[in-house]
Formats: C-alpha cells, structure tokens, sequence
C-alpha cells in the first residue's frame, strides 16, 4: 500500500528563540552530566588560584554539586556579570589562541544557572562577602553573606528545567565515578592544590578522595602515586624530551605492566586535561611492538608549548586540541617513549606477584606444622654440647672451624668471581632447559631464553630492514615448499616485502614456491615451517596497514622461528653473551609478542620473603 502524496507545509515563519531557551540550549553543549558541571567549577577554582579546592556530591551530582576553593573570590557587584552568558575574567576576545587559563568561554556558569538551582557566594580579601541566587535561567538580586574566603558554588536539581535530559543520565554510582574520574584528572594537572571529594547521598558523608598539595621536585610522581596508585609511580618509566619549543613530561608503564583496556591513559597539554586523538595514537606507536595485541599502557603525557602553537578552542567542553604542527608533536611523543622505553626495564608488578606466589601463605604455614612428624625423643644435632676440637682439614674448602670461627672460605687459588655489577648480572644457572638465574649487585634476575632471544633476533632483522642491508644466505639447495592454493598467493602477493626482509620465494608450478634464500640472522631455520607460518600470518594484516608496520609483522614471526628454543642447554658463557647482548639491544626488555623477557627480585625483598626483614 503506498503512502498518499502530503502537500508541503507552508512555509514556516523566521523567528528569534526566547533568551531562555537559548540559554538552556547552550548549556547542553557545556554540561551534558553532573561531571562536566564538576569540571567547569573546579576548572573556575582553579584559575581563581585555589590552593584547596572541595568538591560534594549527592546522588551523583543529581541533587547537589558543591565546590567550595580559597581562591581570589569575585566582588560583590561583579557576582551577577559572573552569571551572565560569555562574561569571563581570563581574555578581553582580541586573542583567542594566547589562553593561558582553563576557562575563557564564560559559559559554564550561565549554563548552570539556567537548567538548575545555583547559589554562588563569594568574597575578595577586604570585601565583605556576598551572594546571589538563579534558578532556571531567573537570576535573583545579590545579597549579603557569611564566608572566610573564596567562592563557594552550589549547584542543585541538576537539569530540573529540562527534565528530558534527566533520562538520559545514568544511576547515581555511574555519574559518581564519572565526577571523581574528572576530578582526577584535574588533580594530576594540579600537583599543588589540595582536593577533597565527598559524598553527601542519604544525610551521611563519606570521603570519597583526600589528596594533600604535594610540593618539590617529585610532586608530579607523588601525585600520580595518590592517584593512579604507588604501583604505577614506583615502577613507571620518566621521559622527558624536548624539541622546538615543545616539552614532553612524561611517567609510563613499562611494557610488561599494560593492561587489557586503556583506561588510564592521561594526556595534559599546558596542563589542560584533553582526549586528543593525535596524543593518544602517538602513545600508542610509541610502544610499538613491545606491546602485545589487546594490551594498553598505563601513561601520563604533558605536554607543554606556547600557547599560541595549540588551538583549544575547538569543543565547547574544550577536551580537544588541535595543534600547528601535528606532525613535530607525534614525532616528539612517538620518539621520546622509543628511546625512554628502549632501556631495560623490569616489570615491579610481575616482580611483586612473583613474590606474592612463592610467598607461603599463612593457611599453608598451619598446614605444615600440623603435618610435621611427631618430635624425636633422642637429642638433635643442634641440641648436642659443641666440643672444643681441632679444625678437620675438607679437600677443596677451608677448615671447618668451630661456630664462633669461620665456617668455609673460598680457597685463595680459586679464580675470582665475576663482578655483577651488569644491570641483568652474571648468569649463575639455567633453569628446567629454559630459565636464566643471573646474579646482581642487588639481587636476582630470571631470564626467558626463549623470549630474549627472539627479542634479540628481531631488533636484528629489523635493523639490516631499516638500512637496506639485509644480510642474505642462499640455500646451497633452493627448498620446494607445496602449500595450499590460498596460502602461495598470499605469499607470492607478498614476495616484495618478503625480498625487502631477506626471503627470496618464486613459483615453482601449480601451488608450489620455491625458496632461494633466507636472511642469515635466522641460520638453519626450518624454511618450509617459516613459509607456512607466514602465510597464515598475512590475512590478520590489515590491506592498508603502513608498509613498514607490515614489514615488521613478518620480520617478528620470522625471528620466532630462529629463537632459542625451550629445552636447549646453554653454556655459562653463552647466557652470559645473551644477557650482554639484551643490555645493548633496545627494547630487550619484552619479546616481539610484548611478554616480559626477564623478572627481577631485589635481595631486599628475597630477605623479606624468608623472614630476615
């Protein structure tokens, strides 16, 4: 059945909105939940050069939004101009590239005053403090008031005048979260300001987050610590890089500590919380390959440049940037996490768990002592009287003298002991045919042979890649691989890729491929499980996917096959070459799949695992 034809409307009357529902308009585009009210008034605090800032909440934010600071305070007749839609202390309109405050729309606070119940008290040091009132966009008259110092804005029945927008809030748990994480990124912008954050639901309080000013020159990482836990700011790498009149500050994870979403992740520019795309896809090349599939960094990048390079004025909520010169930023954060993440660092939270599982617990520790045997009535060795005899001569150790002498010592012909001052030490032992023990200044390492050396192998190809210079071992005895029909037309689709890596494959008839040559860093790898294993590997590569990304793909598979495999037994020497080897090669601290390569236990926490501490 088809529709009748509808004659079209007449046309409609041009006419001007009333000031009001213009007013509530603009306010969904500054606050669209009770956290972008906590924001724009925490972001005013802030710029009134608060030294303390509180922050209240009821029901999320539903019912009440307080921010009380001890900034500079508003005068008394200037409190209805601060109500006023595009009235703002921080720019005069000339420039508006050259910000150098959170604010400078002189929205937020009309866009609250126009969709809920707003007092705003205030008072300037030697100024009597005052008030005024909104409610629903109707401003009411300034009045006297009772304050020490400061401002504080109340902010309650959030959106009552526009109740549509109330369904679409979420439960008051969810907008809680959402306030505090908004207050936390403020807070990391703000090492030196005191926050505070309550919750005032069902007539209780409850401390929701205290941070104390943090001062000094490690306030950022004592902040971080407060905020993202002492974990992340123990154990996080610090960068700081800086290029053209851009400086980058940074604290990362490393590699082994990323998590399954990336969900603290943090970017500040001019100490302006942002979601910048640009920065955030930067941080993300910046770990490269260290990384493995489906894993995220924990990171907090700051960025700083002059004003005048970066354009905030973008997004109402002012989250988004847009910089002059994208290209000199990426390269900055991409090349400043590379060399920062290309040392050797140890993954502190594998080390802590590690310890936490050999650590007996104290369920086991019951156990075993009621499984121990009943107790010997005849006297123990330790319970017998110690004679007063002659050392007895021991072929190969000294004199096993009585308790209070010596008890051995090396003897003095002995070679001396390697130094292990080396950041990953000297090799000791090699562990069920895999695992390295070395042995450290401060305690103990433990290696994946496997895992190193793959890392190792692969930081190899890629550098004779890079250069041009891959060096290449024809086959005595060119190898004829018979593969499916898919796979050598994938492969062969690929031949210049695999050509630039050192792999020189043609057709040999039918679904055959004949293998010429191989790159000499993989020795006498299987080049038939090598063919097939990379085959499988190009449809997980996306078709538009950057040529040297690709071509890293391959090279990391390639360096699988040529590792050090599990089960072989290696030589006190030749552990020793590889753990050398992983102190010179950059990124030796995660394999090509972003697995950790070696675990570190300080003699610190050994002594405390045992009880000595």
């Amino acid at each position: 059945m088809t529709r009748p034809l509808v004659p079209p409307p007449a046309s409609p009357a041009i006419r001007l909105l009333d000031p009001a529902a213009i007013d509530r308009i603009a306010a969904g585009e500054v606050v669209e939940r009770p956290a972008s009210a906590v924001k724009e008034l925490v972001e005013n605090a802030l710029d009134a050069g608060a030294a303390r800032i509180d922050v209240a909440l009821a029901e999320g934010g539903r019912a009440l939004i307080r921010v009380e600071d001890d900034g500079c305070g508003i005068r008394p007749e200037e409190l209805p101009l601060a109500l006023a839609r595009h009235a703002t202390s921080k720019t005069d309109g000339r420039d508006l590239l050259d910000l150098r405050f959170f604010g400078f729309r002189g929205e937020a606070l009309a866009s609250l005053a126009a969709v809920a119940r707003l007092s705003l008290t205030s008072r300037v040091e030697g100024r009597e403090a005052a008030m005024i009132t909104a409610e629903g966009g109707q401003v009411g008259p300034v009045r006297p008031a009772a304050l020490s110092r400061g401002t504080v804005v109340e902010v309650r029945d959030l959106f009552f005048a526009t109740p549509a927008r109330l369904k679409f809030l979420r439960g008051a748990q969810a907008e809680r979260m959402a306030a505090a994480e908004a207050l936390r990124r403020l807070a990391m912008a703000a090492p030196g300001v005191a926050f505070t954050l309550r919750d005032l639901s069902a007539g209780g309080e409850r401390v929701l987050m205290r941070l104390p000013a943090e001062t000094g020159e490690e306030a950022l990482r004592a902040r971080l610590a407060a905020v993202l836990g002492r974990a992340f700011a123990d154990g996080a790498i610090a960068i700081r890089e800086e290029r053209d009149g851009f400086l980058l500050t940074a604290l990362a994870s490393p590699p082994a500590e990323a998590r399954g979403a990336a969900v603290s992740q943090y970017v500040f520019v001019n100490g302006r919380p942002v979601k910048d795309r640009l920065l955030l896809g930067a941080l993300r090349a910046g770990y490269g390959d260290l990384l493995p599939a489906g894993r995220h960094p924990m990171a907090a990048l700051f960025l700083d440049c002059d004003p005048m390079r970066v354009d905030v004025n973008v997004h109402p909520a002012k989250a988004e940037v847009r910089f002059r010169e994208p290209d000199l930023v990426r390269s900055l954060v991409v090349g400043g996490l590379r060399r920062a993440l290309g040392g050797l660092h140890a993954a502190s939270g594998l080390s802590r768990s590690a310890l936490g599982m050999m650590r007996p617990s104290a369920a086991a520790v019951e156990a075993a002592r009621a499984a121990q045997a009943p107790l010997d009535p005849r006297p123990s060795l330790h319970s017998l009287p110690v004679p007063h005899q002659q050392p007895v001569a021991m072929p190969g150790f000294a004199e096993i003298a009585p308790p209070a002498a010596r008890i051995w010592e090396t003897p003095a012909d002995a070679p001396p002991a390697p130094k292990t001052d080396h950041p990953l030490g000297v090799a000791r032992a090699q562990i069920h045919g895999n695992w390295i023990l070395a042995e450290t200044a401060e305690g103990l390492v433990l290696v994946d042979q496997h895992a190193a050396h793959e890392r190792l192998v692969y930081e190899r190809l890629k550098r004779e890649a890079r250069s041009g210079r891959v060096v290449v071992q024809p086959l005595l005895v060119p190898l004829v691989v018979d593969l499916g029909p898919a796979d050598a037309e994938r492969l062969m689709a690929a031949a210049g890729d695999l050509a630039q890596a050192g792999l020189e494959i043609e057709p040999f008839g039918g679904t055959a491929l004949l293998l010429r040559a191989m790159p000499a860093a993989l020795g006498a790898a299987d080049g038939a499980a090598l063919l097939r294993d990379l085959a499988a590997l190009l449809p997980e590569r996306p078709a538009d996917e950057a040529l040297e990304t690709r071509l890293d793909a391959l090279l990391a598979r390639m360096a699988c096959h040529h590792s050090v495999r599990a089960g072989r037994r290696l030589r006190l020497e030749e552990m020793d070459a590889l753990l050398r080897e992983m102190e010179r090669t950059p990124g030796a601290g995660a394999c090509n799949h972003g697995r950790p390569t070696f675990v570190s236990l300080s003699l610190r926490d050994i002594e405390r695992l045992f009880g000595r501490r």
